[in-house]
């Protein structure tokens, strides 16, 4: 099934009153943040908020989360995939309205935030990593699917007979990557980490759910990055693979190395 995505009358404009325009894609963030908030909470409440950080914690880590993400994402972008035209431009990188943010540099963003508060609140790191592990992916569930709105980040082409022809990416069908990364990064994502974060054992061994979270993500971006086109200003990469699956070895060797770790340390508490 070949589907033109013109014929879906998809609008990257959510709400459109005067001079006031609200798009999708700012709605699917809004939307990661409230939603990976009462996620939180709730997980919170399952142990009778007995344990730091606690529901009041994250109420507070809300503003660190959201400037780390922000902060992060916009850095990673520049200096991952067009550092050559920030250097000549370095003003656009301020130009956040103009688009341009990196999964991977939101999540060393979070990981720097989750640190310092942890550090300086004196809480767990490991609980608070993991409550984010928990609540992510329904941000990137949400985003991915903006994305296809806004007919970017599409995929490779096809020769299959299932795919879209977006206006941007020519006259050939494609992968619906977006999509891919919706179901796979944010929909199964999320139900393994429900089900990791509802076993008290799991739960209470704090570092295990967040380095299952780092593989799992790792593991379905590595793959889907094989459907997905790679970013035009960089193309492929050593042995052919993309920027974003580079940035996934790391994520995932370490997640493996952080789950092996927590696993020994808290089997032996």
């Amino acid at each position: 099934m070949i589907i033109n995505w013109a014929d879906l009358s998809l609008n990257p404009v959510a709400i459109a009153i005067g001079p006031v325009t609200i798009y999708w894609y700012a709605l699917a963030y809004l939307g990661g943040f409230l939603g990976g908030w009462a996620v939180a909470k709730w997980a919170c409440r399952l142990d009778q908020n007995k344990f730091r950080p606690n529901e009041t914690d994250i109420d507070d880590f809300m503003t660190w989360a959201i400037l780390g993400i922000l902060l992060g994402g916009r850095i990673g972008y520049v200096l991952f995939y067009n550092l050559p035209f920030y250097e000549e431009n370095p003003l656009s990188a301020l130009k956040i309205w103009q688009g341009g943010m990196a999964w991977h540099g939101g999540l060393i963003g979070v990981i720097t935030v989750v640190f310092a508060y942890s550090y300086l609140k004196k809480i767990s790191l490991f609980r608070l990593s993991d409550l984010f592990s928990f609540a992510a992916p329904i941000g990137f569930f949400l985003g991915r699917l903006a994305n296809f709105v806004n007919g970017e980040l599409y995929g490779r082409v096809t020769e299959g007979n299932f795919g879209v022809i977006f206006p941007r990416g020519g006259d050939l069908p494609r992968y619906p990557s977006q999509l891919f990364q919706a179901v796979c990064e944010g929909l199964i994502l999320f139900i393994i980490m429900t089900v990791m974060m509802r076993h008290e054992k799991i739960r209470n061994r704090p570092g295990l759910i967040s380095g299952v979270f780092l593989c799992t993500y790792g593991f379905f971006r590595f793959v889907i990055e094989f459907f997905r086109e790679p970013d035009a200003q960089i193309g492929y990469m050593t042995f052919g693979l993309s920027m974003g699956q580079w940035l996934c070895v790391p994520m995932i060797l370490g997640g493996a190395l952080l789950f092996l770790w927590r696993f020994k340390k808290t089997q032996n508490v």
